[in-house]
């Protein structure tokens, strides 16, 4: 995945926001499946850092742009 506009960089911070409550809610859950509760934790930590390097390389290329770099 890239991001070649603000728009979806706007998109992508609402999905990176959407993903940190989930993150944090899973992480209080008390009871259930102790194992299926880390499991979700692991996928929703990769999904929260891909969204986060999406973002970095994006305003990384914005701020070239606009800099002259």
């Amino acid at each position: 995945m890239s991001l070649q506009s603000h728009r979806e960089l706007e998109a992508t911070r609402e999905k990176l926001r959407l993903l940190e409550e989930r993150y944090e809610a899973t992480k209080r859950e008390q009871g259930g499946d102790e194992h299926v509760r880390e499991l979700s934790m692991r996928s929703l930590k990769r999904l929260i850092n891909q969204l986060r390097e999406e973002i970095a390389r994006f305003e990384s290329r914005s701020s070239l742009r606009t800099h002259g770099g």
